[in-house]
């Protein structure tokens, strides 16, 4: 399985809510509301892609000043490609590319994410 990652590479509304609805994030975001879904692609500045031969199996949406503060605001790797490290090494691009200086990458949202529950992680997401 050769996965290939992107930044900003365009994405269809419909391919982001099919993706959510392979995920447990999909029961808790807006996937019936298309308008909402498209304001959430569209106003996203910084977007991190994983495609598997031309789907899409892995996102993380964020908004970033690209110097100094990035809020990852969904992570999302369909459930057949979780438990591979595909979601780290999207977080660690992201981490790359959404922020220059500061050390506090990622804020609320990583600190929560499901992986932090785990116990080799004991409550931090570690990035790549």
């Amino acid at each position: 399985m050769s996965i290939e990652y992107k930044i900003n590479e365009p994405i269809t509304t419909e391919q982001y809510i099919e993706l959510l609805k392979s995920t447990t994030l999909g029961e808790r975001r807006p996937i019936d509301d298309l308008e909402c879904m498209e304001g959430m692609i569209s106003n996203s500045n910084l977007m991190v892609s994983a495609w598997d031969k031309g789907q899409l199996v892995g996102i993380a949406r964020s908004l970033t000043d690209f110097h100094y503060s990035c809020y990852l605001s969904d992570l999302a790797v369909s459930d057949k490609y979780q438990k591979t490290g595909k979601g780290f090494f999207i977080k660690g691009i992201v981490s790359k590319a959404g922020y220059r200086r500061s050390p506090l990458f990622g804020g609320g949202l990583l600190l929560r994410c499901r992986a932090a529950k785990s116990p080799q992680n004991r409550g931090v997401c570690p990035t790549p």
